[in-house]
Order: structure tokens, then C-alpha cells, then sequence
């Protein structure tokens, strides 16, 4: 971007006349659209980016630590003995973006609004899963009443805020410091036509889709930076006047779309960007050495990658001829196991791990951290191996796959070239082993993706997973257990995976917990309901005027590519 393009943007959307950018500014970039602004309803890194800094959670991860947490709009906590009980003090004298002073009337609605707008699109299955006993939402059928919401989540007479569990969970705190439970402005929210809060109404909000809410449209926090302008295309944001905290050094931040990544790239280099979606590692080549550049590099990696394979496909447009006749594949492709290994099998690990990680990367044995606890090293991995892909695809269906060929189509995330290149790998090794076999494969924008996949409908997918909280449970049970967040993109279901998962959840012994996450390796290593794409190491290079950077940067955070910072710590 030129600057006086830039220029003219800020100009516009900051009401002032500029020479130039101007040093208190931050501009972003990036590859892929924000889904929505509502945190009741976000569930992706890209939304996340911006609501860690509009909004604030009761509780945050402290520095750079993943596991400590420290207060933020809550001051203290107290636990029951029997760890079914929770007590915040909720800080004094906090305003909201629209000057609304936050109470625990704020906080008890919003924990209330998660609970009753639940829907499979959003995180709050996991609230739900700790203050109801359940991940899913069934109002509809008497399972949830308003009346066990309320008991869940209520303020007491002295303006505490009091969670009453239905049994211990663990992981509760972590949970709270994830972005979708920002604390939302209740009388705001009703203003702009969101749910009252009351008994009366709360039916109708059961399950609500809020990806396109009023509050996505109008978004009031507590947080240190507040919208000025929203478009297609273009987020701009100003530091809020009444912020409680220390006064951000950085007044403006201006956030772009640029799909290409040469746009993105150049504009880095020649200073017209801050931070920006680089893209795969094999960019640094044209970055690193550029003056005015800061490069920080081997960043741990606490998300996990998988290219999905469908067992049970819920749109009849993306089959083809929905048959074995090599125009086309059946609904539950994928539901022969045959296929599944043959699959993992045609995946050149060692080819991505060269030409997308450049070297600096690992083949991870579950879809978890190698760094987090519960992963075990030593379960058996999957290789590039085209004679026994071969084998296995020759048992699939009894030999009607190998002998009538299909045609499969697959997609990915549009901008990200690690997915592109992912998928081109496994094409280019399927094809080879048959010239029957045809894989299509397209990008497709961030929103369109993530809707249509959790829809079932994406035949077969690359996607992530970015921790909510940093608890193995959020990476295993969301990948392998048939009723977590990922299922319906998968479809895959064992029983055996779902009583292992059950009983880690129930198990506080750190050694019995350990084991039984190891017999949920194996027993994925068995099914091969996924390919395990590598990981790489993270980095980050960004302007060299940017300061706290990497002083304040937590992989538990949001940023354009491994990770984040809240913005009110930086400063140019």
C-alpha cells in the first residue's frame, strides 16, 4: 500500500488531516475477513485479534505464560473446598467504550448469554460443559431450563460474582480467560436489540447464530481500543479516552484485507505496514536482512493442524455423480478406513516440513502440543510411503475404488499458501498412484470455509486449532471425541475414543490422566481419522519501531501469525 493511500484512509476514518502516517499509529494486514465482532459468537483467531483488545475477560494469562493467569476485570476469585464453587470480586470503577460503568449485572449477563445462545458455531460448549454438565445447548427439550442457567451464574448481595458448577472442572479459569468470554455491556446490548436478559425472552435466543448480531455491528467493551470504522475491507480503531488500565502509547490502529501476500509483503518492507500475515516460513528469504525489520524467531507452537477427512458428507453438490464411477464419490467416502490410511500414507511429511516449514518444524504423533501435557512422543506416526497408500487403497470398498477411480473435491482456506501447499502435496501423491484418481482442490474465503465445514459439508478440509484454554482436553476431546467442537467437520466417531476422553475428563490423577491420553493416540493412530500435518516453529517479523513487542507477546493471544499482544503494551 502506498502511503498515501494509507494517509488518506487514516484522514478519513480518524476525521484529521495527514501528512503522513503518523508515528502513534499501528497498521495491520492481513489475509482473511473477520467473521464477527460479537464474543458471544467468535471462534476463530481472526475475530479473536480484535476483541482481545475492544473487550476484556475476568481473568488473562500473565506475560507469557500459558498456564498462570492474573486479574483483569475480576481482582480475586475464591474456590469451595469441593471445587464446585466460584467467587470473583469484580473490579471497581471500569467503564465501558460508551461510558456505562461495568458491574456484575455486566458479567452475569454475559456468562448467562453464552450459556442460552450456544449454538455449534461459537466456544461456549465448553462454558457449558463446566457450569451445565453438558457442551450442547438442548433448551428445546427441557435438558436446560432458564432457572439452572440463573443458578449457574448469579451475582450475590455484596456484587460478587458466583459460579455454581454441577461438579469440579479443572480447567474452569483457563476457560474464562478465552476471548469469547469477554464481558459484554447488558444495557448496550439490549439497546441494540441483543437478548434482555430475562426469563421472559430467553427462548427465543436459544442456539441464536450471532455472527452478524447488532453487537458485532456496534461492539462496547472495556478494553483499551474502540471501533471507528468497519468495512469489507478495513477496521479502524482509536485507544478509548476512559480506559481503566494504563493509557495506550499507540492512539490508532488501522487493520487492512490483502488477500496477496506480495501486497502484504512489499508493504512491510517498505514501511507502510507494521505487522502483518507474512505467510509460510519460506518468506523470510525476502524479509530477513531489510532495514527497518525485527525478526523473532523460534516461537513455541500451541496449535495443531489436520487435514479432515469427512465421514459422512451433508451436500450432495460437492459428490459428483455421489458413486464409485470415477465422476464422483459416495456421502461416507471416508468411512472405510482403507481410505483414511491410504490417505495418510500419500501425505509427504517430510516435503511439507522442507518446502513450508524450511526444516524448522516436527511431525507431532497426536493432534495435540508436542509441549503440553498429556502428549506422547513415542505412539507411531504416519509416513510418506506410496507402496502402502497403494495397498490400502487397493482393499478400500473391496477394490471398486481402485478399479472405477473417484474424483474428490477439497478446499482450504483462500490466502494461506501452508494450506494451499499442503493440499497441492497430497493431490499431486493421490493422482500418482492412479490415474483414475482426481482430486480438485479450491480456496474459499475464511467465513464461507468455516460455515460450510462445520456444516459438513466440505468433503475434505485443512484446518487448525488454536487452544481455548491450555488443557490437553481442549485439542483431544475437540478433535477425537464425537461430541466435541470438530465432529460435525468430521464425523468421526469410536466409541472407545469418547469413554478415554470421558474418563481423562473425570480423572485428576496426573499420571492416570497421562495414560489414558496416550491410549487416545494409539487408538488414533489405529483409525487415522486425520492426517497430522507438521508444525512448525513460530515467528514473527514486524517493523523494528514497534517496542514491546516480544516483551508482552503470548502464543495464548491472537495475532496475525502464531500468536499476539495486546496492543496497549506496544508503542512506536
Amino acid at each position: 500500500m502506498k502511503k498515501a493511500v494509507l494517509t488518506g484512509l487514516l484522514a478519513t476514518s480518524l476525521g484529521v488531516a495527514l501528512a503522513a502516517a503518523p508515528a502513534n499509529t499501528l497498521v495491520m494486514m492481513g489475509s482473511a475477513d473477520i467473521p464477527t465482532l460479537d464474543p458471544g459468537q467468535a471462534y476463530d483467531t481472526q475475530s479473536y485479534e480484535f476483541l482481545q483488545n475492544i473487550y476484556e475477560t475476568l481473568v488473562t494469562y500473565k506475560g507469557k505464560s500459558v498456564s498462570e493467569l492474573e486479574p483483569l476485570l475480576a481482582t480475586s476469585w475464591k474456590i469451595s473446598g469441593d471445587g464446585k464453587t466460584y467467587t470473583f470480586t469484580l473490579r471497581k470503577g471500569v467503564k465501558f467504550q460508551n461510558g456505562d460503568e461495568m458491574t456484575c449485572a455486566d458479567a452475569e449477563y454475559t456468562l448467562r448469554r453464552n450459556l442460552v445462545t450456544n449454538n455449534p458455531d461459537s466456544g461456549n460448549w465448553y462454558l457449558s460443559d463446566g457450569l451445565l454438565g453438558t457442551p450442547s445447548n438442548a433448551a428445546d427439550d427441557n435438558a436446560i431450563t432458564f432457572a439452572k442457567i440463573a443458578n449457574a451464574v448469579k451475582c450475590d448481595p455484596q456484587g460478587q460474582l458466583v459460579l455454581s458448577l454441577p461438579k469440579p472442572d479443572p480447567a474452569l479459569l483457563v476457560k474464562l480467560a478465552a476471548i469469547n468470554m469477554s464481558i459484554l455491556d447488558k444495557k448496550h446490548a439490549a439497546a441494540v436489540g441483543e437478548w434482555d436478559g430475562t426469563e421472559a425472552t430467553w427462548k427465543q435466543w436459544i442456539g441464536k447464530d450471532l455472527t452478524d448480531s447488532n453487537l458485532s455491528k456496534n461492539p462496547i467493551g472495556t478494553g483499551a481500543y474502540q471501533v471507528v470504522r468497519r468495512d469489507a475491507n478495513t477496521l479502524v480503531l482509536k485507544a478509548f479516552d476512559g480506559y481503566w488500565g494504563s493509557k495506550p502509547k499507540i492512539q490508532n490502529v488501522v487493520w487492512q484485507l490483502v488477500k496477496e501476500q506480495a501486497t502484504r509483503l512489499e508493504a512491510l518492507k517498505k514501511g507502510d505496514a507494521d505487522w502483518i500475515e507474512t505467510g509460510p516460513r519460506s518468506v523470510l528469504s525476502q524479509l530477513e536482512g531489510i532495514p527497518g525489520l525485527k525478526l523473532y524467531d523460534n516461537i513455541s507452537n500451541v496449535a495443531a493442524t489436520g487435514v479432515f477427512m469427512n465421514e459422512n458428507i451433508k451436500d450432495a453438490a460437492v459428490l459428483g455423480s455421489g458413486k464409485l464411477d470415477g465422476n464422483g464419490i459416495p456421502a461416507t467416502f471416508f468411512s472405510d478406513i482403507n481410505v483414511r490410511k491410504g490417505f495418510a500414507y500419500s501425505f509427504d511429511y517430510d516435503t511439507y516440513l522442507k518446502q513450508v516449514l524450511q526444516g524448522k518444524g516436527v511431525k507431532r504423533t497426536m493432534l495435540l502440543p508436542d509441549s503440553f501435557f498429556g502428549y506422547d512422543p513415542n505412539i507411531q506416526q504416519y509416513s510418506f510411503n506410496p507402496t502402502l497408500a497403494t495397498t490400502f487403497l487397493k482393499r478400500a470398498y473391496g477394490g471398486q475404488l481402485w478399479s472405477n477411480g473417484f474424483t474428490l473435491n477439497a478446499s482450504y482456506r483462500a490466502g494461506s499458501v501452508p494450506a494451499q501447499t499442503a493440499m497441492e502435496i497430497l493431490k499431486t501423491n493421490i493422482e500418482k498412484l492412479n490415474p483414475k484418481f482426481k482430486v480438485n482442490i479450491a480456496a474459499k474465503p475464511w467465513s464461507e470455509f468455516l460455515k460450510s465445514s462445520q456444516q459438513g459439508k466440505e468433503p475434505m478440509i485443512i484446518i487448525g486449532w488454536a487452544p481455548d484454554y491450555a488443557d490437553p482436553d481442549n485439542f483431544l476431546y475437540t478433535f477425537y471425541d464425537s461430541n466435541g467442537y470438530y465432529f460435525p467437520r468430521s464425523n468421526f466417531k469410536d466409541s472407545l475414543m469418547d469413554s478415554l476422553l470421558e474418563q481423562a475428563r473425570q480423572t485428576t490423577d496426573p499420571a492416570k490422566r497421562k495414560a489414558l491420553y496416550s491410549q487416545v493416540g494409539n487408538r488414533a493412530y489405529e483409525l487415522a481419522p486425520y492426517i497430522n500435518v507438521p508444525m512448525g516453529l513460530g515467528f514473527e517479523i514486524v517493523s523494528d519501531k514497534l517496542k514491546g513487542f516480544m516483551d508482552n507477546y503470548n502464543v495464548m493471544l491472537s495475532g496475525p501469525n502464531y500468536g499476539g499482544v495486546f496492543w496497549k503494551y506496544l508503542s512506536k
